[in-house]
């Protein structure tokens, strides 16, 4: 049938008015970049101030837009932003507070801001004036010790913070003077002594006050050595809240301890079927025993990843690019980097971990055991092909701007959801590639417990380590890595929850879709990848054409108890 004008219009109208929401996410993303370009110290009344505005400015343009004009997906950008953008701006108001806690061992910020902020527009400074503030601050700082002693600063997160806002003003100093010196004679000559000795100074400051007692008994410093930051209760809610999970903490734990069930049942199986009984650890040790000599991992990998392509294909589960089966590459992790990753990391490109020659004996044999070859066999395809590799690659090409509202839920849960599919089409044939897979899902489930343990404020770092190598069957240095990782490696509190989760919600919207032949795998598969690494419920409601309205709230109860 013949579409009428007026009807045309309004299709090209709310065309355009969708397609306006990906210009929206991108020029959000373009203002909070070049504002932090102007505004540099992050830690400072004026960036409060100025982001304030900005956040505000931005939730009055999100809601004077018409959301019932827009479809699912339009919707979806629309939820997506608004969130990052409250997301962004309850951050921006910890920061603020926990500035105000700390003004006190700063006295002198406002001046060296000041500085900064005259030389944003290229001012010509009184040079003599200039070097009596740098001067000044010197004594600043003298006062501020006599005040960090008497008022010691209260837990290892506010000596953090502290540490860093002084970073940044260090920074924001050495801007100015490499911006004037031998550019303005007077400032050069006023400042050669008088610069190097306030940087010391700061820098001298900045390490006495590390080592300052708080007044508050941090329980994340242990015997690990490993120093993170529990972020509490409300923190992890807000979060999860944030990323679409209807879960409560102890829900989550609960969860991951039936999915611990499942694998103990699982890994006695295969134990029986190794000649080893119940006793799953000891078949668990005789997995690591077969790894392949040093020099020849690479290879493996190699031979590995083709099998997994040769499997999926044989089964027509997800389309691959030819350029993406010819782009992925390898490389191998330092020393330095196996203390944080003690097994493979992907992405662009697979990360292999492997003993090197500054390795001592111990730690050279637990890299050779922590990456035998069932673990390979189970986690090669997960960093690659269809796993991360390919997720990245079709991430670059399928709505990029969408990249802004990632959630390690897609990112991570897409890998491991092809474990799970992987396990359910009968890829693990052997008892030793099916502990390979289960000591994987056991180590996800591991995750789950001792993270939120430990940003409940009930584990230590120490307490994690030994979880997972008395439950999971880790090797000390990898459960170590693990931990380091988790608590220091710069990962958000709930990234080490999203492997499982984020794996459930796919296998479970899997079955809702897939399994009641409302589409292939190819198809559900293909959709995701084509959709970006967005929360999975927001997925689910595209796929579903589900009507989302504008106070849209977590509702899809994913995992059944």
């Amino acid at each position: 049938m013949k579409k009428g004008r007026a009807e045309f219009d309004n299709s090209c109208y709310n065309s355009l008015f969708n397609d306006s929401l990906s210009f929206l996410v991108n020029e959000y993303s373009a203002d909070v970049n070049d504002l932090n370009k102007v505004y540099i110290f992050s830690n400072s009344p004026e960036y409060f101030s100025r982001f304030e505005k900005l956040y505000s400015e931005w939730l009055q343009r999100l809601n004077k837009l018409d959301f019932n004009k827009l479809d699912v997906s339009g919707r979806v950008d629309y939820l997506l932003l608004k969130r990052n953008i409250l997301a962004d701006e309850y951050d921006l108001q910890q920061n603020k507070k926990d500035y105000q806690q700390l003004a006190y061992t700063v006295p002198f910020a406002k001046d060296i801001i000041d500085i900064q902020q005259k030389r944003r527009r290229g001012e010509k400074p009184d040079a003599m004036i200039a070097a009596k503030a740098f001067n000044q601050v010197q004594l600043q700082i003298n006062m501020a010790k006599t005040a960090v002693q008497k008022y010691p600063l209260p837990d290892q997160k506010l000596l953090d913070k502290t540490v860093a806002v002084l970073k940044e003003l260090r920074n924001g100093l050495k801007n100015v003077f490499d911006f004037y010196n031998r550019y303005d004679p007077d400032f050069t000559w006023w400042m050669q002594k008088t610069y190097p000795e306030v940087d010391s100074a700061l820098n001298d400051y900045s390490e006495w006050l590390s080592k300052q007692p708080l007044t508050k008994t941090d329980k994340a410093r242990d015997s690990s050595g490993i120093i993170g930051h529990p972020v509490g209760r409300a923190k992890i809610n807000q979060l999860l809240k944030g990323e679409f999970i209807p879960y409560s903490p102890e829900e989550l734990i609960k969860i991951a301890y039936k999915e611990f069930d499942w694998c103990d049942n699982e890994m006695r199986k295969a134990s029986q079927q190794m000649g080893f009984g119940k006793d799953w650890k000891k078949a668990l040790e005789k997995v690591k025993e077969n790894y392949v000599q040093p020099g020849y991992q690479p290879q493996l990998i190699n031979r590995l990843e083709e099998k997994a392509l040769a499997f999926i294909d044989s089964l027509d589960l997800v389309t691959i690019p030819p350029l993406a089966r010819e782009a992925w590459r390898m490389d191998m992790l330092t020393t330095e980097e196996q203390k944080f990753a003690s097994y493979f990391l992907g992405g662009p490109e697979i990360l292999i971990a492997y003993p090197t020659d500054e390795m001592n004996y111990d730690r050279k044999m637990m890299a050779l055991r922590s990456n035998n070859y069932a673990f390979a066999n189970a986690e090669v395809y997960h960093e690659l092909i269809p796993g991360h590799n390919l997720q990245f690659f079709m991430t670059r090409r399928y709505k990029p701007y969408r990249r802004v509202f990632s959630t390690p839920f897609s990112v991570e849960g897409w890998a491991f959801y092809w474990e799970m599919i992987m396990w359910d089409k009968g890829y693990d044939r052997t008892a030793e590639e099916k502990i390979g897979s289960l000591f994987w899902r056991m180590t996800r489930c591991a995750r789950i417990i001792f993270s939120l343990n430990y940003h409940l404020g009930t584990w230590t770092p120490q307490q994690c380590i030994d979880y997972l190598v008395d439950r999971v069957g880790l090797e000390k240095a990898s459960a170590e890595s693990e931990v380091r990782r988790s608590f220091t490696g710069g990962y958000g509190p709930l990234y080490q929850l999203a492997y499982m989760f984020g794996a459930l919600q796919m296998h479970s919207l899997h079955h809702e879709i897939v399994d009641s032949k409302k589409m292939t795998d190819k198809q559900f598969n293909d959709a995701f990848l084509h959709e970006g690494t967005i929360p999975i419920e927001l997925f689910r409601a595209i796929i579903t054409n589900q009507k989302l309205t504008e106070d849209f709230t977590t509702a899809w109860k994913f995992y059944d108890f």
